[in-house]
């Protein structure tokens, strides 16, 4: 029995992105496609569900960005919004509101949250020293800092987070710390503000965090599990700022609501208007209902730099308030990189969705098709334009376009596209090819309900691969003149298959659903998840047309170069020295090295080192213990869930009072920086690499 049955509505948010510049496609592989797919499935299944998501228009970024441009807050949200909100239309994410936090109706929300709060005693009021420009006679919020990360040692590191290794940091963490607005150093400065309790909830964000072991997903929950384990510490829920949202209190002229806490409740505030909108009642959305039963599931989809504010600060906002419901999962997804390197906004190595747009016009389904292939599920994965070619040529056009394809054109050939049958409908007659579509489609719900896309995505796919199997067995086009029966029955059968196909991609391809619905002359409603595809004898098929066209090698070497030109234009080319290869070895050598794949579980630093990390790797072949020197370049928390190459049959070695057994295979590049070497999520623990 399906697990969302249990459910009588969904809330199914998407992380709100930051109007301060344009999408790329490690957002949409992040939180917006995932949560896209998961939506239609359960508009599909006739779920009650609504689909939130809008601007975040607070906070110090959005402020860094109007100085910069020499504009105003208002004029860069605008902006922003308005190309945010026109990208997701066009690309085909099916928000039931996009909304924008600078609405009042947000403001008025998020003020009444922190006043049930603060009306319960719920912060601690206190004076923290902060930094503080004396030149322009501002107090510096998170973002107006930067300096040397303490961890990683990146010199461009924010006052609360560094994007090169995902370390959360406060202000005061970073050494050299610079003002961004007078690229002076800021001098501390005392300030009052409120403090969420973090610590004061511990013991019940342990007890409610333990309760989703096995059901979130292993980074997720070992994330938490890692924050949770280091100790919580009270965190501020008002800056020193001049846009945002007014902290409510006479006493604090002059603050605002940290974005934090503001933001999240933007699910609630679009949902409050969306409500207005469409004569519903918010409430059953996300409060407490007096029956457990009659409560909505809640899901946060988003990336993994967002799992603390997801799954420890918003929880605990929320359980602080009493009346509403807390998230029965959180799907976040790791980091897409692209063409080797990480994706990057600042640096401008990124694809851009608005620029694919334009440049690959009705290409959506393509995009789509091939980030849902590589969806960094559990571990990172990497976008380059030769795999899109590859996967668009090679399997949305050799595989699924060209079944539809040579179905619709022989049934068009043959019977100039009129389906006539003995019966009153045509039926699936071929019990091998029941059977096995059956078996693709529990695959496809039981993945999308456990939040495997890619897996699913490729039970969707089989069932192409078997139409293309069945068709060729067959042979139409020959038996038509030696078994004319046989011939018709064959392409009925392949006919059927492709309204299934119809059905089963609904959730991914929407516009090449709208492309394969229209051949096959059906209304939309003949396509539900739990409703046998049928045609009545005398329907009249439309024309065949291409779903897909294969992608040139221009047009990709294009897209290349494009990246690399603006890679050149954001640093100079640099001599790398390269360290000179070891004397050759002879094969016997080699081939008594063992190499597998495996899965980080836990991970922790070792005591009174700087260096060492003490993790728990499953081989394949077993869970064991290693001890690996990368404590610089990688916090605990995460790499929880990382696919990993291990040297499985190095003797064990004791280091610091620990028995290491095997070595973690790394990277060094000429700065020292160490980086993973990964056969590949794809891989299952204990595949061997030769």
């Amino acid at each position: 029995m399906s697990k969302l049955n249990k459910f009588k509505r969904f809330t199914v948010t998407s992380a709100l992105p930051y109007a301060n510049g344009p999408l790329h496609i490690g957002h949409l592989a992040g939180a917006y496609l995932p949560a896209d797919i998961f939506v239609r499935y359960l508009r599909l299944k006739k779920k009650d569900v609504v689909y939130i998501c809008g601007s975040d228009e607070h906070g110090a970024a959005i402020t860094i960005k109007a100085k910069k441009e020499g504009t105003t807050p208002q004029a860069i949200i605008d902006k922003y919004h308005n190309q945010i909100k026109d990208s997701f239309l066009e690309f085909g994410i099916s928000f039931d509101i996009y909304h924008r936090t600078s609405s009042a109706i947000h403001h008025d929300l998020s003020q009444e949250f922190f006043l049930n709060l603060y009306e319960k005693d719920e912060f601690i009021e206190k004076y923290s020293e902060q930094y503080f420009d004396e030149d322009y006679q501002q107090f510096l919020a998170d973002r107006y800092i930067i300096g040397t990360c303490p961890n990683c040692s990146n010199p461009n590191a924010y006052g609360d987070q560094c994007e090169n290794c995902g370390t959360s940091l406060n202000p005061t963490d970073l050494i050299n710390p610079t003002s961004t607005l007078s690229g002076k150093t800021p001098i501390l400065k005392p300030t009052k503000h409120w403090y969420l309790p973090l610590d004061k909830y511990q013991p019940w964000l342990e007890k409610w965090i333990d309760t989703k072991e096995g059901d979130w997903k292993v980074n997720v929950f070992g994330q938490c599990k890692s924050w949770l384990k280091s100790g919580l510490q009270p965190r501020s829920m008002t800056r020193d700022l001049d846009w945002g949202i007014d902290v409510p209190l006479d006493e604090a002229k002059g603050k605002k609501l940290y974005v934090w806490m503001d933001a999240p409740i933007g699910y609630i505030s679009a949902t409050k208007q969306w409500a207005i909108d469409n004569g519903k009642d918010w409430k059953l959305y996300w409060k407490k209902q007096e029956n457990e039963a009659d409560e909505s599931c809640l899901l946060h989809f988003i990336g993994k730099d967002n799992i603390v504010f997801h799954c420890i600060i918003f929880p605990a906002i929320l359980h602080a308030h009493g009346e509403y419901i807390l998230p029965q999962n959180v799907p976040a997804n790791e980091f897409l990189n692209l063409e080797g390197d990480k994706l990057s906004t600042s640096r401008n190595h990124a694809v851009w969705l608005h620029e694919y747009l334009e440049e690959f016009p009705g290409k959506q389904d393509e995009l789509r098709y091939v980030l849902t292939s590589i969806l960094p599920e559990t571990s990172d994965s990497e976008f380059t334009w030769k795999d899109y070619q590859a996967r668009v040529n090679n399997e949305l056009v050799a595989i699924l376009g060209n079944y539809v394809n040579r179905v619709m054109i022989l049934m068009h050939k043959f019977y100039d596209g009129k389906i006539e049958s003995d019966g009153a409908t045509i039926v699936l007659t071929d019990e091998t090819l029941g059977i096995e579509l059956n078996r693709f489609h529990n695959e496809l719900e039981q993945n999308l309900e456990t939040y495997k896309f890619r897996q699913a995505l490729q039970s969707v796919m089989d069932i192409a691969r078997l139409g293309n199997r069945y068709l060729t067995e067959k042979e139409p086009w020959k038996t038509i003149k030696t078994n004319p029966a046989d011939a018709k029955e064959a392409l009925h059968n392949c006919l059927i298959l492709i309204g299934h196909l119809a059905s089963a991609l609904q959730p991914f391809l929407p516009a090449t659903v709208k492309k394969i619905v229209g051949m096959l002359s059906l209304p939309f409603s003949a396509f539900a998840f739990d409703k046998r595809v049928e045609f009545e004898n005398g329907h009249q098929l439309n024309p065949a047309e291409l779903l897909f066209e294969k992608v040139e090698d221009e047009a990709i070497e294009q897209q290349i170069q494009k990246l690399l030109d603006k890679k050149a234009a954001s640093q100079p080319q640099k001599q790398v020295a390269v360290v000179p290869a070891k004397e050759n070895i002879g094969y016997e050598a080699f081939a008594t090295i063992d190499i597998r794949t495996g899965t980080i579980l836990t991970a922790e630093k070792v005591a009174k080192t700087k260096k060492l990390l003490k993790m728990t790797i499953d081989t394949g072949i077993d869970q064991r213990t290693i001890v690996s020197g990368i404590a610089e370049y990688y916090e605990p928390e995460a790499i929880i869930g990382k696919k990993v190459s291990v040297l499985v049959n190095l003797e064990p070695r004791e280091i610091k009072g620990i028995l290491s057994q095997g070595m973690i295979l790394m990277a060094e590049n000429a700065e020292g920086k160490l980086s993973f070497v990964s056969a590949g999520e794809d891989m299952h623990d204990g595949s061997v690499i030769r």
